[in-house]
C-alpha cells in the first residue's frame, strides 16, 4: 500500500448558501405586523493551509472528494441562519496548486499560507432585508447560491537545501542515514527508494536540509525508471550532490560515465520560469564506498579527472562514516553562501508599488449567438447570473423583483443597442442558463403594487377595464334592448303576433 504520494487530483465543493425565510410577525391586535423573515448563512469555503507537519498528500489520495457546510436557512422572528464552517484542508509545505486546465494558482511555499480553493455560496436575503418603502411587506425571499466546485491538482515539490542524485543502490538513502537522523528503508537492490527522503543536518554552525531523491537512469527526464515521477522534488534545492557508486560490479559502468549520464538527464528536465537550471546551481560529487579496495582505487583514479571538470570531489564511505565530516561542512558552506545571496537579492530588490488598475464599472456583457430562429442575445455577469440563482420563479412577485433589479443596472437599454426586439430569446449565464422571451415594456411598476403577497400584477393577463370603458358598455347593453324592445313593437302592430293568442 502506498505510503508517500505526491500527486493527487482533489474534488472540491463548497457548502451552499441557505435560503431566506418568508415571515410575517403577529401580534396580538396585530395580524399583520410586518415582514419578520430571517436572511440564510452564507456556506463554508474550503481553504489550503500549508502546514509543516504534513509530509505527504496519501490522505488526499483515499479520500479525494472534499464538501464544506452548508448555510442555514433563514427563520421567522428575524432569525438568521448559520453560516457553514469553512474547511480546512493541511498540505504540505511546498505544495504547487493548480486548476483543470493545468494553470498553476499558488505555490505554498512557507508555512501556515492560506488558500480559498472553492468559496461558499451567498446566503439569500429573508423578506424583512426586502422590504422598502415601496414595497412594505415582499411575499418573496432569495434564495441561496450553490457554493464553488471543481476539480484542483495538487502537486508537492520537496523543499530541501541540498539534493542527493545517482544512480539506484549508489547509497543516498545510507548517505542521508549517516548525516541525519533520518531513517529511509536501506536495500541492496535497485530502487528500494520509492519516495523522497528528508532529513536535517548539523555541520559546525551551519543547519540544513538534504532530500534523497529516487535513483535516476539514463531517459528518466524521457519516463524511463522512476526518475520523472520525482525529479520535480530536485527544483527547489540550492545545491545538488552527485553520489557515485565506486565499487558497482556492472559492465559498462564507471564513476565519470555514471556522472555524465546524470547529468544529461539533469539538462533534459525542464524548470519552470524564474528557477535557475539545475547544471547552474552548485553541483559537488561524492565518490562512495571507498571502504572497499578496488573502490578507494578508482576512486583516486578518476578523482583528477572530475577536479579537472570544475567539480569539487569528496572521497566517503557511509558504512565506516570515513570523509563524511569534510563533505556535510561544505555543504553546509554552499548553502550558507545561497542563503545570503538570496538575503542581499531581497534586500536590494526594487521596491514594488501596487498601482490600482481601473476597475471595469461594466457589470454585465451581451454577447450576440445565432440561432436557428433568430438571433440569441446571452448575458453574461457575476451580479445577473448571482440574481438568477437567488430567485424563485414559481413565485411571481420574486420574479418581478428580478425584472426590476435586471433594468437598474441597464441591461434593457444595452439589449435595444445590441438590435434586440420583443420577442427576442434571452439567456442569462453561460451554458444552458435561464431563457425567457424579452419584453422591454416590463418596468418597474413596485411602488404602484396592490396585489397580494407572492403575486406581481404585472403578470396578469387578465385586463381590468377603465371607467369609461365599462360606460360605452353599458350604453350598448341599454340601447341594444331598446332596439329588441322597438322590434317585437313593430311585429305586434304588424298582426305576425298577439297578446291574447291562446297557448297551444
Amino acid at each position: 500500500m502506498a505510503t508517500f504520494v505526491d500527486r493527487v487530483t482533489l474534488h472540491v465543493s463548497a457548502g451552499k448558501g441557505g435560503n431566506g425565510c418568508v415571515s410575517v410577525r403577529r401580534e396580538k391586535f396585530k395580524p399583520l405586523a410586518g415582514p419578520d423573515g430571517g436572511n440564510g448563512g452564507n456556506g463554508g469555503d474550503i481553504v489550503l493551509e500549508a502546514d509543516p507537519q504534513v509530509t505527504t498528500l496519501l490522505t488526499y489520495h483515499r479520500s479525494p472528494h472534499r464538501t464544506s457546510e452548508n448555510g442555514g436557512f433563514g427563520m421567522g422572528d428575524l432569525r438568521h441562519g448559520a453560516a457553514g464552517e469553512e474547511l480546512v484542508l493541511p498540505v504540505p509545505v511546498g505544495t504547487v496548486v493548480k486548476d483543470a486546465d493545468g494553470e498553476t494558482l499558488v505555490d505554498m511555499t512557507e508555512p501556515e499560507t492560506r488558500f480559498v480553493i472553492a468559496r461558499g455560496g451567498y446566503g439569500g436575503l429573508g423578506n424583512a432585508a426586502l422590504a422598502s418603502t415601496k414595497r412594505k411587506a415582499p411575499g418573496f425571499a432569495l434564495l441561496g447560491t450553490p457554493g464553488q466546485s471543481g476539480d484542483i491538482t495538487l502537486e508537492l515539490k520537496t523543499i530541501a537545501d541540498v539534493a542527493f542524485v545517482g544512480y539506484p543502490s549508489a547509497g543516498k538513502s545510507s548517505l542521508i542515514a549517516a548525516i541525519s537522523a533520518a531513517k529511509p528503508k536501506i536495500a541492496d537492490y535497485p530502487f528500494t527508494t520509492l519516495h523522497p527522503n528528508l532529513g536535517v543536518v548539523q555541520a559546525g554552525q551551519h543547519r540544513y536540509t538534504v532530500a534523497d531523491v529516487p535513483g535516476l537512469i539514463e531517459g528518466a527526464s524521457a519516463g524511463r525508471g522512476l526518475g520523472l515521477e520525482f525529479l520535480r522534488h530536485v527544483e527547489r534545492c540550492a545545491a545538488l550532490l552527485h553520489v557515485i557508486d565506486c565499487a558497482t560490479l556492472e559492465p559498462g559502468r564507471d564513476p565519470v560515465s555514471d556522472l555524465e549520464v546524470i547529468e544529461s538527464e539533469l539538462a533534459a528536465y525542464p524548470v519552470p520560469d524564474g528557477q535557475v537550471p539545475l547544471l547552474e546551481r552548485p553541483r559537488l560529487v561524492a565518490l562512495n564506498k571507498i571502504d572497499v579496495p578496488e573502490a578507494r582505487e578508482l576512486a583516486e583514479f578518476v578523482r583528477p579527472d572530475l577536479e579537472a571538470r570544475g567539480y569539487r570531489v569528496f572521497e566517503i564511505s557511509t558504512a565506516s562514516h570515513e570523509g563524511l565530516k569534510a563533505l556535510t561542512y561544505a555543504l553546509g558552506e554552499v548553502v550558507h553562501e545561497h542563503r545570503e545571496a538570496v538575503r542581499e537579492l531581497e534586500e536590494h530588490a526594487p521596491r514594488i508599488v501596487m498601482t490600482p488598475k481601473p476597475v471595469n464599472r461594466k457589470p454585465f456583457d451581451i454577447v450576440v449567438e445565432g440561432g436557428t430562429y433568430g438571433n440569441v442575445y446571452r448575458i453574461l455577469g457575476e451580479k445577473p447570473e448571482r440574481w438568477v440563482q437567488q430567485t424563485d420563479f414559481t413565485n411571481d412577485e420574486a420574479v418581478g423583483y428580478l425584472a426590476d433589479r435586471i433594468a437598474k443596472i441597464g441591461i434593457e437599454d444595452a439589449l435595444f443597442a445590441a438590435g434586440a426586439v420583443a420577442g427576442s430569446a434571452v439567456v442569462i449565464g453561460p451554458g444552458k442558463g435561464v431563457v425567457f422571451d424579452w419584453e422591454p415594456t416590463l418596468t418597474s411598476t413596485a411602488e404602484l403594487m396592490t396585489s397580494p403577497r407572492g403575486t406581481d400584477a404585472r403578470f396578469d393577463q387578465n385586463v381590468r377595464p377603465t371607467r369609461g370603458q365599462r360606460r360605452d358598455a353599458y350604453y350598448d347593453r341599454m340601447d341594444a334592448k331598446t332596439a329588441a324592445r322597438e322590434e317585437l313593437e313593430s311585429e305586434r302592430e304588424a298582426g305576425l303576433w298577439s297578446e291574447d293568442e291562446p297557448e297551444r
